[in-house]
């Protein structure tokens, strides 16, 4: 059968597949009270703060501390980690550290006599391309519509409205990805299982040729596990693609920029090791903290952000400053600060402990995975990855041949199993492109951040049976 056409069926039985994942999720025994989810790195609802984090917050907010101390609280721990030559800026997003970062490093300037000249960044195909690889103009053109049905406006108010003046991205296809149309709305699947780094360098060189003369800078996401196109690990665990991407940044002298957004300073990606000049986090995603982002990087890059917004000293020689400046709409405010400090902290303090909740996670995924009844021949094709950077367990199983649905999809409120997972009563997780993310967070963490175990492997069950029942309906389409 053709593809679409086993989506087109399976359409037709959607609602079906949500009342048995309904009816499935109460044969799992008593649920655990309160509303709780997948993930703590929903954007659109937000992880629990732990207690440690709240009274830092709270006990702050009631004393009187300008924010330019606390902007250089966040650069001490930064720096007491990863060294003197690197710096740290705390801004009220990570989407906003992104912009704020691409226009500092990537767009041409506006100043100055002459025409201005474009530049152009170039980031490698992989998911999530409308946060990283969406601030220019894409090309080649066959790319100009790739986020066109994203988001919740379309055109040129919606993710268009991001691209920065005269700024364009070059798209690079990765080796050993597969691009493949699937999903109820037929988009292009990212399917990254079998990236190989040291095929895919050689790609991206010949792009940078290509462009050298509008070159301004790579960027690529900072994620450590298999559904991202990170398996491949150098022997300390680095990611080697982005070690491969950093080489031909110093190698056209320009800078390498990682999203790092689900991702966790100190214990998950190292960008001393994997060569990112700059690394941006949404720390309320895996870290613990606020909604708040953060941007580290090296010493050199940092300081044009920072004056940008406007932490990096008075005019007059003060070398505090929390003023007024190009990006002064990020700031992120008195409390944010203050949350992203505390959090910082506890994970530079308290590294097991902090990773203690991942480690129960997995082995619970791992349990429920053992009790699925799955077919062999799906199970042994499924790719569990313990990830300490985005404080998550993946379930990679697009190399299964179960149905796969797309961020488009999920825009769209169409995709099979995250509807499925509302119709069980949790609020979901990333699932599209054939790739779950589960972690601790959301209403399954205590005020201390230690695991709830039994609402922990409610998700864990909710995830396997709705894979189950994908299965079960996609062999009666067939």
């Amino acid at each position: 059968m053709h593809r679409f056409k086993l989506y087109q069926k399976l359409f037709d039985r959607k609602n079906a597949y949500y009342e048995d994942c309904r009816k499935a999720a109460e044969g799992f025994g008593p649920r655990p009270p309160g509303p709780f989810g997948l993930t703590g790195a929903v954007s659109g609802c937000h992880g629990l703060l732990t207690k440690y984090v709240e009274d830092a917050m709270a006990q702050g907010a009631r004393q009187v501390i300008p924010n330019s101390v606390l902007n250089d609280k966040v650069r001490d721990v930064v720096k007491d980690v990863y060294g003197d030559d690197w710096d740290a800026a705390a801004i009220n997003t990570c989407e906003a550290a992104l912009w704020v970062t691409y226009d500092v490093l990537f767009s041409p300037p506006l100043q100055g006599r002459g025409d201005v000249y474009r530049s152009r960044y170039i980031a490698p195909y992989e998911r999530h391309m409308h946060h990283q690889a969406g601030y220019g103009r894409p090309f080649p053109p066959r790319y100009k519509d790739l986020y066109a049905d994203r988001g919740v406006t379309a055109g040129e108010l919606g993710f268009y409205g991001k691209r920065l003046t005269n700024l364009e991205v070059a798209i690079q296809p990765l080796a050993g990805a597969r691009y493949e149309v699937h999903g109820f709305k037929q988009a292009a699947a990212v399917l990254l299982a079998a990236v190989n780094a040291r095929a895919s360098q050689p790609l991206l060189a010949r792009l940078a040729e290509r462009h050298c003369g509008q070159l301004a800078g790579f960027a690529s996401l900072g994620y450590d596990t298999p559904g991202y196109g990170y398996a491949e690990k150098d022997a300390q665990g680095t990611p080697l693609l982005q070690k491969l991407i950093a080489e031909l940044a110093r190698t056209y002298n320009v800078p390498y920029v990682v999203d790092n957004a689900w991702g966790t300073p100190f214990v998950g990606t190292d960008p001393r090791a994997n060569g990112a000049d700059v690394m941006l986090y949404s720390m309320d995603k895996a870290a613990g903290a606020p909604t708040v982002g953060l941007i580290i990087g090296r010493e050199e890059v940092m300081v044009p952000i920072r004056r940008a917004l406007g932490i990096h000293g008075e005019r007059s020689g003060n070398p505090t400053s929390h003023g007024k400046a190009a990006y002064v709409t990020n700031d992120p405010g008195k409390e944010a600060l203050l949350g992203v400090i505390a959090s910082l902290r506890f994970i530079k303090e308290h590294a097991d402990e902090f990773l203690r909740p991942l480690d129960e996670t997995l082995a619970l995924v791992q349990a429920e995975f053992a009790a699925s009844t799955l077919p062999r021949e799906i199970k042994d094709k499924m790719i569990i990855t313990r990830s300490a950077n985005s404080n998550t367990v993946e379930i990679n199983y697009e190399q299964t041949g179960l149905p796969i649905f797309t961020i488009e999809d999920m825009y769209a409120g169409c995709n099979l199993i995250q509807e499925g997972w509302k119709a069980m009563g949790l609020i979901p997780t990333i699932g599209y492109d054939a790739n779950i993310m589960l972690s601790p967070g959301l209403g399954t963490t205590n005020e201390d951040g230690s695991l709830i175990k039994d609402a922990m492997r409610f998700c864990a069950k909710a995830v396997m049976k709705s894979l189950e029942l994908l299965h079960r309906y996609a062999e009666e389409a067939r």
